[in-house]
């Protein structure tokens, strides 16, 4: 029997593989592994005999072309680890059959309640299947849907070779919740020349931009002294963090900020006496924002330093991703195909911006433009997080007119 896209990702979701972005290993976490050899088993079971699991973590596949004639190569991708801000061990899915409306209370934390008012895309789900977490873990839709849906998406084309289609590869990273999803991806051996993470929310939804991240390093040296003799000598280093943390504008934080609004968000603070380290992130669409947030981050801390002779800082920026739109609009075919799967499966295409980053962004700039389509999870990162069997099913619909479009239009 032939696994539906919710049996597939049922199975998915119970393998724990958060990621860690405290280890400097590729992947971060040995146990992302587990769930990249269960894929390659069920590729080469599918039929797609170069399935495997590289030393970095990366799954590679390819369903060979069936056309008769030359095709650009495309690729789906999406990503194996799950976020580090919230337990993804034990995972124990449930399944509400043919929602009727209403708040979802969760079995496991009785004080965690999926609400329509804060989730009104639950709206749109009335009479579908809903499969949430118990409440004590994130449930891993993000990315485990897009895995399942690229993966029920391979079956078919392998199942139905009137299907005509070009040369369709498969890529699953690891370390994408961490920033790190395509460090050692090997596009060479991937082959591709244009492709799409499955790695979105709500169906229909296409995003072609992202923002531009930057991570800034603040250090801070202070100045240490016996608490007993500190008066008028001692500059203690975790208090000039704590200024600086304090002196952040409120309008310029992600919970104040929507739509088209950049950030910055303090994401780490560890220190002594003596020495302290402050991790921000910042955010924006475009680079002329993102230098203008770190400038201004800079004056802050050198006003707060002001008050302090004796210590002194580092700052130091750390570019993450940029803005992938530059990319693709030079390619408007990538997005023009999209938006026509979207509607041959049965949905009215919606255009849109991440607020936050994909392996899509970096692959952008890597010389593989890439888009990032709806998986149909919603929550991402929660114990509240949710997917809907009938948003996953147009999932695989979508990417399976997708390898059409692009051979039809060869």
């Amino acid at each position: 029997m032939t696994d539906t896209v919710t049996d597939r990702f049922l199975r998915y979701v119970v393998i724990d593989t958060q990621s860690d972005p405290t280890s400097s290993t590729q992947p971060s976490t040995e146990k992302q592994k587990n769930l990249g050899r269960l894929l390659v088993e069920e590729l080469l079971a599918i039929g797609l005999s170069d399935a495997h699991l590289d030393e970095h973590g990366y799954v590679y596949a390819t369903i060979p072309s069936n056309a008769d004639k030359p095709v650009p190569v495309i690729c789906f991708c999406s990503h194996m680890d799950t976020a580090p801000d919230f337990t993804g061990t034990n995972v124990t899915p449930q399944i509400v059959r043919n929602y009727g409306g209403g708040d979802i209370r969760l079995s496991g934390d009785r004080q965690q309640i999926i609400r329509v008012v804060d989730h009104p895309a639950l709206n749109d789900q009335i009479g579908n299947d809903i499969i949430t977490t118990d409440g004590t873990t994130l449930l891993g839709a993000d990315d485990k849907a897009g895995i399942a849906e690229i993966m029920t998406a391979a079956q078919i084309l392998v199942d139905n070779p009137d299907i005509k289609h070009g040369t369709i590869k498969i890529l699953f990273t690891p370390d994408e919740e961490i920033g790190r999803g395509v460090d050692k991806v090997d596009l060479e051996k991937l082959g591709a020349r244009f492709a799409y993470t499955m790695d979105g929310e709500t169906a229909g939804h296409i995003e072609d931009e992202t923002f531009s991240a930057d991570g800034v390093e603040i250090t801070i040296q202070g100045v240490a002294i016996h608490p007993g003799f500190a008066k008028g000598k001692m500059e203690n280093a975790i208090k000039i963090a704590g200024a600086i943390i304090n002196r952040l504008p409120k309008n310029v934080a992600p919970e104040t900020t929507e739509g088209r609004e950049g950030f910055v968000h303090p994401t780490g603070v560890t220190g002594s006496m003596e020495k302290a380290a402050l991790n921000l992130i910042v955010r924006d669409f475009n680079d002329d924002g993102l230098a203008a947030k770190e400038a201004m981050l800079e004056r802050i801390v050198q006003e707060v330093m002001a008050d302090y002779p004796g210590s002194s800082y580092g700052f130091r920026v750390k570019p993450q991703y940029r803005n992938m739109k530059a990319i693709l609009d030079r390619h408007p075919e990538i997005i023009q195909n999209a938006v026509e799967a979207i509607r041959r499966a049965g949905m009215e295409p919606v255009r849109g911006s991440i607020r936050g980053g994909t392996d899509g962004s970096r692959l952008s700039f890597m010389n593989l433009p890439c888009p990032n389509i709806f998986a149909g999870g919603h929550a991402f990162h929660s114990p509240l997080e949710w997917v809907s069997r009938q948003d996953m099913e147009k999932a695989v619909k979508t990417i399976v007119e997708l390898a059409k479009i692009w051979e039809e239009r060869a």
